[in-house]
């Protein structure tokens, strides 16, 4: 069992930044398929992928809406994934999600054994 704690949300002005964290503790150890994924719900909302990596490769994977304002990161000696979000918009607004597992398809939920509690991003216009 993985236990995942997220940190790093806040308030913010629309153009700013903000950093995420998903320190994972217990059985981290995996295989090529092993992948940490950022989520996000917005209130009313479905909860939709956001963006994700592979931990042996680094392979990346991000959603369309955030493809160049997110730079999502792994320190594999931490067990620590990173969300760096740059020019954040209004719409970013939501309840960010950091999940882990064995999954051959990143960006689907469902796939995703362990999930943490969560962090509020709200950025303001």
């Amino acid at each position: 069992q993985v236990q995942l704690v997220e940190s790093g949300g806040g308030l913010v002005q629309a153009g700013g930044s903000l950093r995420l964290s998903c320190a994972a503790s217990g059985r981290t150890t995996g295989t090529y398929a092993t992948a940490t994924a950022w989520f996000r719900q917005a209130p009313g909302k479905k909860r939709e992928f956001v963006a994700a990596i592979r931990w042996r490769r680094g392979i990346t994977l991000y959603a369309d809406s955030v493809q160049g304002r997110f730079t999502i990161s792994r320190d594999n000696a931490k067990n620590t994934v990173y969300l760096q979000m740059s020019d954040l918009k209004p719409d970013d607004t939501a309840r960010y999600y950091c999940a882990f597992g064995d999954v051959p398809v990143m960006r689907q939920e469902n796939l995703f054994a362990s999930w943490g509690q969560g962090t509020q991003v709200t950025v303001s216009s």
